[in-house]
């Protein structure tokens, strides 16, 4: 029998650290630099797609994911880091962990933000009750894409790619915890 090729192991243990990643901005400097990434990608979201301004101004509280980097062979992993944002106003951070098994190769990048319908929806996240199947319930964030979206569950997910290629048909799920500012 032969060994794994290194890069497969090489990437499998990629997949596994950024499955643990719990990295919340310490300094000043990452904070700022956190909260400048999130406002770029509001305004990326509503430039892309004018109906989000609806879940924006209706939403109890939304978490925005500026980057979630994704990489897989056979074995996947993706991390990111945000903001949650309550009535307009900043009340901690997030990281959002993935993990995923089955027929999936590449890598790549996206954002992702997920609106809380209400503040019963939005208290099952920041007390760990909530995850969500890998992607299944995202929506592709182009123009006119919130038309036809309505919340499932209190929830609504966008997704908005940045860059990459990744051909999947795996199984697997995001995991969120909550730091409070």
């Amino acid at each position: 029998m032969r060994p794994p090729a290194p890069a497969f192991l090489a990437l499998v243990g990629l997949s596994i650290a950024l499955s643990g990643c719990a990295s919340m901005p310490v300094t000043e400097f990452e904070r700022t630099s956190l909260h400048q990434n999130v406002q770029a990608t509001i305004a990326r979201f509503r430039a892309r797609d004018p109906g989000l301004e609806e879940f924006f101004e209706t939403a109890h509280a939304y978490a925005v994911f500026p980057t979630v980097a994704k990489g897989a062979i056979v074995v996947g992993g993706a991390h990111g880091l945000g903001e949650v944002i309550e009535q307009g106003q900043v009340i901690g951070y997030c990281d959002l962990t993935q993990g995923t098994i089955g027929l999936q190769l590449g890598g790549q990048a996206y954002s992702e933000i997920i609106f809380f319908e209400r503040k019963s929806s939005l208290d099952r996240f920041r007390f760990g009750r909530f995850a969500l199947a890998a992607q299944a319930s995202a929506v592709l964030v182009t123009a006119g894409a919130s038309a036809d979206v309505d919340y499932e569950r209190g929830v609504a997910v966008f997704t908005m790619a940045k860059g990459g290629l990744m051909a999947e048909a795996a199984i697997g799920g995001q995991n969120f915890t909550f730091h409070p500012k």
